[in-house]
């Protein structure tokens, strides 16, 4: 099983490989197009600022690879954020790969939003023998809105979409990495697609 990590400049890379080597995978680094095709599974990672980052995408060429992939494919955070229509960060226009907008939470609440929180409403095989409720770890200002290709919820100032899905794309809000047992299922369920 071949699992590689898109390398665009915006991501945790360090915690998501040490996650995969303890189920036992080796996961490559890569911003080659040919080796990221080529892969069985695909992770598309990201940390900071939106449009950044998309400049970063873009520069690598990866903006127009990454939506065309047909392996399974899992945004994590600011990944799955860039994996939607657009962002409110930086007025940022995304992949279009999940129909739906990613909006900043209102200064009603502490932001950004930091630490563990619960799913809900969870509708996939990719939490499977993960319960209802089950705490995942966050770090986000910004949040998409819950929509039809919303496979997980959960609430902060009110309920978002903390998990997607279209087709082979997958994407989640929390960091599995960071998430303990629960985030280590997600993971190993999304090598098992």
């Amino acid at each position: 099983m071949s699992v590689v990590i898109v390398d665009y400049g915006a991501g945790n890379i360090k915690s998501i490989q040490f996650a995969f080597k303890r189920l036992g995978i080796e996961a490559k680094l890569s911003n080659d197009p040919t080796i990221i095709k080529a892969a069985n599974r695909v992770i598309f990672p990201g940390v900071g600022e939106a449009s950044s980052a998309m400049k970063m995408l873009k520069q690598s060429g990866l903006d127009d690879i990454i939506p065309k992939l047909k392996q399974p494919v899992l945004g994590i955070c600011l990944g799955m954020q860039l994996m939607c229509n657009g962002s409110e960060e930086g007025d940022t226009k995304g992949l279009g790969i999940f129909n739906v907008e990613v909006k900043r939470f209102s200064n009603q609440v502490k932001v950004p939003q930091m630490g563990w929180n619960t799913i809900t409403n969870l509708k996939s095989e990719l939490f499977n023998g993960i319960k209802e409720n089950e705490f995942m770890y966050l770090v986000h200002s910004y949040y998409a809105e819950q929509c039809e290709e919303s496979i997980a919820t959960t609430d902060y100032e009110f309920t978002y979409a903390s998990a997607l899905q279209n087709e082979n794309f997958y994407g989640v809000q929390f960091h599995p990495e960071k998430s303990s047992t629960a985030g280590e299922r997600l993971l190993k369920n999304f090598l098992e697609l």
